[in-house]
This record gives structure tokens, sequence and C-alpha cells, in this order.
């Protein structure tokens, strides 16, 4: 008998295992969250970097440029590693990495630090493939979807947030504290996860393709840096062209050494499986439109009226101005499982992406009111908010539990890549033609919102030829025993 009560003791009653669900999910959200926010708060204060550390303006950009090409190489490396040695060890050690990152770049004084303070955060690019993967391990399986697509759209969130307080905080204290209140954040998540998350045991066999791992870094280095120093270089440069011939060559024999890998980096049978495909197609346009519009709208805004547009706010006024951006964004993100489950993930996708374009639309023709700007701004929040939470979740579902870091990982990663490709060609569109002054007119801004436009609209095709499941009819989620996921948050 005394047995029989200790066992029965022993085992986690239904509310234990709820409170630890919602514990473990708290401690991914605040991961996400805090990277995101380290990857966008740079975003407008690049020219006060600039000055503080008495640098030059092309080098000033690989601030951002170096933590891009970081992130872009080991995104998919950490997904894999924690594949095989456990993801909540190799998250652990992530974001203790990422607040290392984080803690150099706050005491950069010099270019150089600060850039190596950036390549060192680009390894938290793992966070998200490591949470996806420990919410598909242990997650019961009625709430994989919402808290997924939560986690997901904090990744757009925390962008929007980010450019959004980086003004105040640089009112009140200083830049170093874009890096020391993250940061912070970081180190206690990574506490967080020691104390909160188990370890769920999943493990997949093999070794890790240090083969693939540097023709990988091979063809993404080279193809970044070339889209990066374009709008410096011009694009039909020796430089820019050759880099790019590299990075076709490169990527060539990466795919043909990972076919042959008998444990490869990136199963390409998985990639080409169409879900994965065509969902990773999607996030590089996506990707494309969200990084550049969250990069270029702060400056249109900022341009002062005697230019002929803009509006003359400060950075402080213009972060204020893209609260609401974020704000939809989260409202969308919370209610992803909800929306995935009534309509499907496929169709939250499409809705999304439709969203954004008509946000393209108005930013591209309607530039004499700022509530139109804003108005525009607001819906590209919530658009991609969803559209997160719905590529992730036709990721996840689509590839076997122990490949869930490495598909959630490579889908962020394209997104990385496409946001780069984006921002760089905005970039060298916005400033193709300058004024006196040495500003862009404003055609450019135009121009380069309509070449968002034209890719989030191509990002609509391309989800339209996403495969998808219809949604889940409530009587079968009532069934499944499936919650809103409020519940679990």
């Amino acid at each position: 008998m005394t047995t029989d009560r200790l066992e029965a003791a022993a085992e986690p009653t239904p509310d234990s295992t709820d409170r630890r669900y919602r514990r473990t999910f708290w401690v991914l959200a605040a991961g996400a969250a805090s990277f995101a926010l380290l990857q966008s708060m740079v975003i407008p204060v690049l020219t006060t970097i600039q000055e503080s550390l008495h640098t030059t303006p092309n080098a000033v950009t690989w601030v951002l440029t170096g933590y891009l090409l970081s992130a872009s190489v080991f995104t998919p490396i950490v997904g894999r590693v924690g594949d095989m040695y456990g993801k909540r060890r190799v998250l652990i050690y992530t974001l203790l990495v990422l607040a290392f990152g984080s803690m150099l770049a706050a005491l950069a004084t010099n270019i150089t630090v600060m850039v190596i303070g950036r390549v060192i955060q680009g390894v938290g690019g793992g966070v998200l493939p490591l949470s996806f993967g420990i919410v598909r391990d242990q997650f019961p399986e009625d709430k994989v979807p919402g808290s997924i697509g939560i986690i997901a759209a904090l990744t757009s969130v925390g962008s929007g947030v980010g450019i959004a307080i980086s003004g105040p905080i640089l009112t009140a204290l200083n830049f170093h504290w874009l890096f020391w209140l993250p940061g912070g954040m970081v180190l206690l998540t990574a506490i967080g996860a020691i104390v909160v998350i188990p370890d769920s045991g999943a493990r997949s066999a093999g070794r890790i393709s240090w083969s693939g791992a540097l023709l990988l870094a091979g063809w993404l280095v080279t193809l970044l840096l070339a889209v990066s120093e374009a709008p410096v270089w011009g694009w039909g440069s020796p430089a820019v062209l050759g880099l790019l011939a590299a990075a076709i060559v490169i990527f060539i024999g990466w795919i043909w050494a990972e076919m042959r890998s008998s444990h490869p980096l990136i199963d390409m049978k998985m990639m080409r499986i169409p879900t994965i495909w065509t969902t990773n197609a999607v996030a590089l346009l996506m990707g494309a439109g969200m990084y550049a519009a969250f990069a270029f709208a702060p400056e249109f805004i900022q341009t002062a009226k005697d230019q002929g547009y803009g509006f003359g706010v400060s950075i402080t006024q213009s972060g204020l101005l893209l609260l609401p951006q974020a704000i939809t964004g989260f409202i969308f993100g919370i209610s992803s499982g909800w929306l995935t489950r009534t309509f499907g993930a496929k169709r939250v996708l499409l809705v999304a992406l439709l969203a954004a374009s008509g946000a393209f639309i108005i930013l591209t023709f309607a530039h004499s009111q700022l509530w139109e700007v804003v108005l525009a701004l607001t819906i590209l929040g919530g658009g991609f908010g969803a559209a997160y939470a719905g590529m992730a979740a036709l990721v996840v579902g689509a590839v076997p539990s122990h490949q869930t870091g490495v598909a959630s990982g490579m889908n962020a990663n394209i997104r990385t890549v496409g946001g780069a490709i984006g921002s760089a060609v905005v970039s060298s569109l916005v400033a193709a033609q300058l004024n006196r002054d040495g500003l862009p007119l404003e055609s450019g801004y135009t121009h380069g919102f309509l070449l968002l436009f034209v890719l989030t609209a191509l990002a609509v095709v391309g989800a339209s030829l996403v495969p998808g499941a219809g949604p889940l009819s409530r009587a079968r989620a009532s069934a499944r025993g499936a919650m809103p996921h409020a519940e679990l948050a």
C-alpha cells in the first residue's frame, strides 16, 4: 500500500504538468524576444554608433552585416547540434554565448570590438530552432502549433519593439545600453532554462559534417558579402560579380557534398519535401520584405519635410510611431494557435501575406499624411506576425521530430538571407539618386517600397503552392483536448 502511494505521489499530476509547460514556454519566449531585440535595436542608431566609435559609414554597416553573416552560418549548425546532443543543453550554451557577445558589444570602444561582439551574437540565431525543437519534443500535440506560432511571431514583434525603444534608450542613456539591457535579459533567460526546462532525452544519431558546415559558411558569406557591399562597390563591379560567382560555385559544391554525406548537416531529402521547399521559398521573399521595411521606414519618416517628403520626426518619435506595428504583430502571434487550428496554417500564411502586400501598396503611394504610413506599418506588423506563425507550423508539421531543429533553423536562416538581400537591394534603389544635400529623393523610397510589394506578392504565389491541411474542426479539436493557446500562455 505504501509503495503504491509513493508511486502515485511521484507521478506528475495534470496541474503540475501544465505548470511545467507554461514555465518552459515563457522561458523559450523570453529567449526568442531577447534575440529579436538584439537583432533590431541597432538599426535606427547606426549613425550614432558611427559617430561615437569614430568610424566610417561603410565600416559601421558591419555592425549589422557581421551579425547577419554570423546568424546565417550558425543558425542551422546550432539546430543540428541540438538535435544530436540535446536541445536543452545546447540552448543554455547558446544563450550564454549570446549574453557574452552582448557584453562585448556593450563594452566596445572601437568598431573592431563592436563587430566581433555582433558576430558572436549571431550564434544566438540557434535560439529559434532549438526552441521549436523543445516544444515539439515536450509539449502535448494540441499545444505545439500555438506555442511555436507565438515564439515565431515574437521574432517579428521583437524586431518592431527593438526599433521602437532604441530611441528612448539612446536619449535616456547611451547606445551601450542597447546591448546591456537585452544582454541581461538573455542571461536571466539562460538561468531560467537551467532551472525550468527539463531534458527530453531526444537525440538523433550521427555526427556533424564539418565539410558541409564550411561549404555552407562559404556560400553564405560570399553571397551576403556581395549583396551587403554592392551599394558601396556597385552591383556591376568586378568584386561583387566575382563574389556572386563564387557563391554559386560553392553553393553547388555544398549541395553535392551534402547529398554524398552519410551524416549531412542539411538533409537534402528533407529539403525536397514539397511543404519544406515551398515554405522556404516564401521565407526568402518574406524576409526580404520584412527586414527592408523595418530598416527603411524609420529613415523615411525621420526625413525633414523640407526635402519634399518625410515628416521630420526624431528617432524617439519614430520609435513610438512604430509601436502599433509591434502590437498588431503580438496580437496575431498569440492568436496563431487558434487561427491555425481553425483555418489551417496555409490559409493563415496566405491571408497574412496578402495583408502585407496591401500595406506595401500604401507605403508606395501614400506619402502625404503620417497616419497613412503608420496604418501601413501597423498592417505590416500584423501580417508578418501571423505569417511567421503560419510558416513555423507548416515546417514543424512536415518533418519528423528529430529533424525539427534543423528544418526550422534552415527556414529561419533563409529569412535572414532574404533580409540581407532585400535590405541591400532597397538600399541601392534608395541611394541611386541623391539631392543637393546628399539625401535620397522620394522616388528612391517609392521604387524601394514598390519592389517590396512585388517580392511579397511573389511570396503570396509561393504560399499558394504550399501543400496544406484544412482547418481542424471544432469538434475534432475538442475530441483531442485542444485548448486556445491563451490558456497555455
